[in-house]
């Protein structure tokens, strides 16, 4: 056991904690720039010129991915020393890569802010090697070799603690998505003049990051959580996790080819495009029955509810996100009006939200009782706050998405499909969806307000250990 935290099996899972709190701090600024663009949306002038809109969606999409990898991080390390059953390679390159990669971040962030994105461009000698100028990958190039020298730091930590320990299921899948993260970061480098050719490649980072790699991240957090909480034996939760694991390869790879409907692409992607797609819900409807039924056949009532209800809650809100709202206009007839609509917002919303924020705190709420010495789980007011705090971020999430979705369905019709081929300009068509606009702001300060309860229930949590000292519990 931990000599400095008894709730701890190795103290070097505490370097998890600060990857963690730094997750939820830049969450926090993700939903903040959400909201401005909410208000940007209906209020068309609100804080420009300092904040203009393509900025803020820049740092509000920037920040989610980010956050999420901070997060993947703080799991790694908390999850892996426990199941490898030794203490990490080296606590110190962790937190040596966490101030690095914590500093690239913040300093490209207030790039974004302070800086015209083209003088940018310029002061960071994007001419050099161009990577710059692309949706999700707007980062300079100096900040996407930092990216790459902390995943390699990463890695080899991570990587070097498995070789030397245990290896399980859990930790295997962990390590293979991991991995795969990285690899296909390495594609943000190729930007080729050739426009059809650029966005071919562009998808095999974002598509195989979302709807490919981070789903064996997704699955291996889902399952430690779930092991631990429920106490099911881990052969059982590991032929489950080779299943969803298979399906989420198969259908996600080769789905990708949905992406390539109308870039210039050959024929074939249709059809194969909108089969593999088709298939993707399946992994995520195998990890809700998964989920339910580990939940169900449970050995112990563990006393955190609050991590129970964010393990079942991830995997029914990532179905419906990923799977269901994706299908809806996967399908290369159906795609052909609604590609880049409302009703893509409305998908990337939910399933953003459910299938990687949403398993991120739930490792966080299984783990963080334990990193800050309170044993298996906060006291009950600080549960209740959390509890608070899921139902206020999905019920709010939920209703974004069904107010995006209403705004893709008239966007469509009056822009895309009208019966006299007389569609509507985009801007007089967005006229049209102010009031949907409102209250899709209105869900958004819904959403804000679940955020303040989540973070208010760790100041909880903090009280609670400053009231009772923390038990020994055996390693």
């Amino acid at each position: 056991m931990s000599i400095a935290n008894p709730h701890l099996k190795f103290a070097s899972q505490a370097v998890a904690k600060p990857y963690f709190v730094f997750a939820l701090i830049l969450f926090l600024g993700q939903v903040l720039f959400g909201l401005i663009m909410g208000v940007q949306y209906v209020i068309g002038d609100f804080l420009f010129p300092i904040i203009p809109f393509n900025v803020a969606r820049m740092v509000h999409t920037n920040l989610l991915i980010v956050w999420l990898l901070f997060g993947f991080m703080g799991a790694a390390y908390y999850l892996i020393p426990e199941e490898a059953d030794r203490e990490l390679h080296s606590p110190k390159l962790a937190i040596i890569l966490f101030w690095v990669f914590a500093a690239a971040g913040v300093l490209t962030i207030l790039g974004y802010l302070l800086v015209p994105y083209a003088g940018l461009a310029k002061l960071t000698h994007n001419e050099l090697l161009p990577t710059m100028g692309r949706e999700f990958l707007e980062q300079p190039t100096i900040t996407k070799m930092g990216i790459v020298v902390v995943c390699l730091g990463f890695l080899y930590n991570i990587g070097m603690t498995l070789l030397k320990g245990r290896k399980t299921t859990v930790s295997m899948v962990m390590m293979t998505g991991l991995i795969g993260l990285a690899v296909f970061f390495l594609f943000s480098f190729y930007n080729p003049g050739n426009l059809a050719r650029d966005k071919f490649y562009w998808w095999w980072v974002v598509h195989l990051w979302v709807e490919g790699v981070w789903e064996l991240i997704m699955g291996s957090m889902l399952a430690f959580v779930l092991i631990k909480i429920t106490g099911v034996d881990r052969e059982v939760v590991e032929k489950w996790l080779y299943v969803i694991i298979a399906m989420a390869l198969i259908t996600g790879i080769i789905g990708t080819g949905h992406h390539f409907f109308w870039i210039g692409a050959p024929e074939v992607w249709l059809w194969v495009g909108s089969i593999f797609s088709a298939l993707e819900p399946l992994p995520f409807l195998a990890m809700v029955i998964f989920a339910f039924s580990m939940v169900k056949n449970r050995r112990r009532q563990h006393p955190n509810r609050a991590a129970t209800l964010w393990a079942k809650g991830t995997t029914v809100t990532a179905f419906f996100g990923a799977g269901v709202w994706g299908f809806l206009h996967t399908l290369a007839p159906v795609n052909f009006y609604t590609h880049g609509s409302q009703l893509t917002a409305a998908h990337g919303h939910l399933a953003f939200y459910g299938a990687y924020a949403m398993i991120v705190m739930t490792l966080i709420s299984y783990a963080m009782p334990r990193l800050r010495g309170l044993g298996e789980a906060a006291d009950e007011r600080s549960q209740t706050f959390e509890i608070w705090g899921f139902w206020l971020m999905t019920l709010s999430m939920v209703m974004i998405t069904l107010f995006l979705t209403a705004a893709g369905v008239v966007q469509v019709y009056l822009q895309r499909w009208q019966a006299d081929g007389i569609a509507l300009p985009f801007m007089s068509t967005v006229e049209h969806l102010q009031v949907l606009f409102w209250a899709r702001l209105g869900a958004g300060l819904g959403f804000f307000a679940g955020l303040l309860c989540y973070l208010l229930s760790f100041k909880q949590r903090g009280r609670a250990a400053l009231r009772a000292p923390a038990a020994v519990v055996p390693s």
